[in-house]
């Protein structure tokens, strides 16, 4: 690209293929068929518009709403941008009227079209859950203090994952929570299965093999049985209890294999084994499995009391038939993505 330094010279061009990609996947019109009772006069701002350009601005860099003058200052790329109080308004009035609804709707139907032109990820879907801190500089509405010791909130997230993708996964839904939420409340994460299951076309959902995974603060009852019930599969960490540190050390040396790196090869430093068997799993859904993974800590890693002969050992829970135990393994340490896609969220004012 070269600039001759005439009037005809732009900035933030790129932002414009995101706006455009909103416009033909029929989001910036479904947004404004639902939001179309908060538009007063013909005249006015679309509010279904807004909204895009408010989600454009995030995916351009900007974390405040007074951000959206980049996109005001390049009519040309843009067109009318609505000014800050206006975009101020149509986030007001989409919370006071409940219309967040209309949001998830309109989203979920441009994905529908995007997977039908081709964006859907290949092989059975999974679907990762993950919380994250977000600091908050002041007291805001619904903040609260941290396990870490801060301040700001806790929100519960739910990405698609996309492995042959470059981006790496999809953001279906998200509760906004305090701080002070717990990391293992059941409610919120069936809460945030049930959106990520309504981002899904219905037809998928109905008849296609979907995996959800975790770390151990969805390991509840309450959520597993919920998977069951919807004929969701489970891979969640599992707590090492001392009956299951006690069935690790039982274990004969025979009973370990091989993991795998992400490449699918054996990796140089980890075994695998399964404890279903040396375990009672009583009120866990019927099927579930224990599968554990043994390593040896990195050079200069600080060993704990309940590490054994130089292990370090982490577990799994799954409703997955594959005798393949390393494949399982492998297949849930893969949900580490979801951190990432988290990391890019917060550059995009997460």
């Amino acid at each position: 690209m070269t600039s001759d330094g005439d009037d005809q010279t732009v900035s933030h061009a790129g932002s414009l293929l995101v706006a455009e990609t909103a416009d033909r996947l029929g989001l910036t019109g479904a947004l404004s068929g639902g939001l179309a009772c908060l538009r007063q006069r013909r005249a006015g701002h679309d509010p279904g518009r807004v909204i895009r350009d408010l989600a454009v601005m995030l995916a351009d860099g900007g974390d405040a709403l007074c951000d959206l003058r980049a996109l005001r200052d390049q009519p040309v790329l843009f067109g009318r941008v609505a000014s800050d109080s206006t975009a101020w308004r149509v986030i007001d009035d989409v919370c006071e009227r409940g219309l967040l609804d209309a949001l998830r709707a309109a989203r979920a139907t441009a994905r529908e079209r995007a997977f039908g032109l081709g964006a859907r990820p290949a092989g059975p879907l999974v679907i990762n859950i993950d919380a994250t801190l977000i600091t908050a500089h002041s007291d805001k509405d619904g903040t609260g203090g941290t396990y870490k010791g801060g301040f700001g909130f806790h929100p519960l997230l739910a990405y698609l994952d996309c492995p042959d993708g470059e981006a790496g996964g999809m953001a279906l839904a998200g509760r906004l929570r305090p701080g002070n939420a717990g990391a293992n409340d059941a409610r919120d994460h069936i809460a945030v299965l049930a959106d990520a299951l309504e981002q899904l076309p219905r037809e998928i959902v109905e008849t296609e093999t979907i995996l959800m995974r975790t770390d151990s603060a969805g390991l509840t009852h309450e959520l597993l049985d919920f998977c069951r019930d919807g004929r969701i599969g489970f891979s969640v960490g599992f707590d090492l209890t001392e009956p299951v540190r006690r069935a690790i050390l039982a274990l004969p040396e025979t009973a370990w294999t091989a993991a795998l790196n992400a490449d699918g090869e054996p990796r140089e430093n980890g075994q695998v084994a399964e404890l279903t068997d040396r375990l009672a799993l009583t009120g866990w859904p019927d099927g579930a499995r224990v599968i554990v993974r043994r390593e040896r800590p990195h050079p200069g890693a600080q060993l704990s009391f309940s590490d054994h002969d130089g292990h370090r050992f982490q577990a799994i829970l799954t409703d997955q038939t594959d005798p393949h135990t390393a494949a399982l393994e492998r297949r849930h340490r893969a949900r580490a993505r979801v951190e990432d896609r988290i990391r890019a969220a917060k550059d995009c004012g997460l």
